[in-house]
């Protein structure tokens, strides 16, 4: 049994920071499904937003946040957390984040959709990765922090769970102990025992067949938050990016949002804009509104893409202010300082997940969900763009304060029942996942898009409780493997989804519902699902 204080699940920029702050005073695992650098936030170009320009306010910066969040963030979290940003954009200046900057030596602010203001500090157009660079260095060098890589939690421990196990009623108030973990190389199922657990595993792009999330993104964290009993709120709200490269050698390439912040214009195959018939606003519009305007344009002309037309700027603006998008576009011959780019949505970023307090608490104590994989009120119906880097570290330092005033007071469970593999052998039909996986990713695409209707949701419930049948059989019957495990927890998001898509008989934000057309207010609340243990 691997035992620690601190077990955090994924090495993205939530549980970095988390990590971090709690490593001086304590033992920490931190566990990759891959390598430490691969995560969600290794893939966020934009940058980070935060109050951080005289002409600026946070009253602004909040009020933008809730007009795209459409009625359902919550006031005092948005407000707590664009207080606390200028404070975490200072210390990832001290631990070495090279912000990029103006002739003068200010940092250079983007803007991006939904913002008002230019607000967004960005390192070029791979910010996230810059951040990931510097925190996990960092993490990599202190002498409390313990690194596995190619682990991959598969459900977690709690005291409700043992208490079944032996035969007695579940627990109250129910609480974490630990995790059973697969060895990815070995194939062998560990325990790790702990005083505190922290799901920072992401969002779950991968339940959809396209999507701008690296393949690790399978929604691990939530599904077993779910699992074991914590709530789970707002699971409808999936944001589709507007812009993801369409290219058949692109696989889930984003382009930035900030292209259309330094006045990229959309247009159809054409050569007409079209965005301005969708919103005031045009290209700056929110997300949501964006990526619907892409979805209608498409489905009336019946082209494969639209096109982001950056050739007012020059191709060495535009080499150095988006050298990643600039390279990756010449690799495909496409010259973006004189060829629009072809861009279409897809499935970008998850706004709920486990539901958790101001602190990034869930309602199982001492589990901790921080980053994509948690829902803390910040959102609402829609993500406003570069938010969620800020959430990151906003939250990893809240739950690593509440973690440490609780540590003298929590002892390690020392007596957990290993991993039982029961009469499992290894799978002989390796071909049985893949296709449920396909399954899967295509009725979600189909179904529960970025614009839906009762009657294809219903579809989808069908198809989800069926393949999650067949996967509940065939996860008992063999080994596992990391693919059985993701296909396990994809299954389970896709049926979160579509419930709770199901009870939100309105359209607010992302959720786009064509028998609902308009915002009801008698759904301005979050929708909750809790497993009944």
């Amino acid at each position: 049994m691997e035992s620690c204080d601190f077990l955090v699940i994924g090495t993205g920029l939530a549980g970095l920071a988390f990590a971090l702050d709690v490593a001086d005073h304590g033992s920490v695992i931190m566990l990759s499904k891959t390598e430490m650098k691969e995560s969600n936030s290794r893939y966020a170009q934009g940058g980070i937003a935060a109050v951080w320009d005289g002409a600026d306010t946070p009253e602004a910066h909040v009020g933008d946040t809730l007009q795209a969040g459409a009625g359902l963030c919550r006031r005092e979290v948005v407000e707590s957390v664009v207080r606390d940003g200028p404070d975490r954009i200072r210390e990832l200046v001290q631990r070495g984040v090279a912000f990029s900057t103006e002739e003068d030596g200010s940092f250079q602010l983007g803007r991006e959709g939904g913002h008002g203001q230019r607000r967004v500090l960005h390192v070029q157009d791979r910010t996230g990765a810059a951040f990931v660079d510097v925190l996990a260095a960092a993490a990599r060098a202190h002498p409390n922090i313990r690194v596995l890589e190619y682990r991959m939690a598969v459900d977690l421990i709690t005291s409700s769970w043992l208490a079944r196990r032996q035969g007695s009623l579940p627990l109250y108030p129910d609480q974490v102990h630990g995790a059973y973990v697969l060895d990815l190389a070995s194939g062998s199922v560990e325990l790790f025992s702990s005083r505190m657990v922290a799901l920072c595993t992401g969002g779950a792009g991968k339940v959809y067949l396209y999507t701008s999330n690296p393949d690790i993104a399978s929604g691990d964290g939530v599904a077993m938050g779910w699992r074991c009993g914590a709530r789970v709120a707002n699971m409808e709200f999936i944001q589709f990016h507007p812009t993801c490269l369409f290219h058949p050698q692109a696989k889930n390439f984003l382009v930035t949002e900030a292209m259309r912040g330094e006045g990229g214009v959309l247009r159809d195959a054409r050569g007409e804009p079209f965005m301005g018939r969708y919103d005031p606003r045009a290209e700056l519009a929110p997300r949501d509104i964006v990526a619907r305007a892409i979805d209608a344009e498409l489905k009336r002309s019946g082209d494969d893409c639209v096109f982001l037309d950056m050739s007012h700027h020059s191709d060495s603006f535009l080499e150095q202010r988006f050298p990643t998008v600039h390279q990756r576009c010449h690799e495909l011959g496409i010259d973006i300082a004189h060829q629009g780019i072809p861009v279409v949505p897809a499935a970008h970023y998850t706004c709920g997940g486990v539901a958790v307090d101001l602190r990034g608490e869930s309602s199982v104590r001492n589990l901790f969900a921080l980053g994509e994989a948690s829902c803390t009120g910040l959102h609402g119906a829609n993500r406003l763009a570069s938010n969620s880097l800020l959430e990151c570290l906003v939250y990893g330092r809240r739950a690593a304060r509440e973690a440490l005033s609780r540590l003298p007071d929590l002892s390690l469970h020392r007596d957990l029942p290993d991993w039982d593999p029961g009469d499992a052998v290894d799978a002989d039909e390796q071909v049985v996942i893949a296709h449920m996986w396909d399954e899967i990713r295509r009725f979600m695409w189909n179904y529960v898009g970025i614009v839906r209707t009762v009657r294809r949701l219903k579809r989808a419930r069908t198809r989800a409780r069926m393949v999650r049948g067949e996967i509940r059989n065939y996860y008992w019957d063999f080994r596992l493997t990391g693919d059985l495990v993701e296909l396990r927890n994809l299954a389970t998001v896709a049926g979160l989804v579509v419930e709770s898509a199901l009870r939100r008989r309105e359209s607010r934000g992302l959720h786009f519902n064509t028998d609902f057309l308009a915002a009801d207010d008698r759904f301005l609340r979050d929708t909750i699902l809790q497993r009944m243990l």
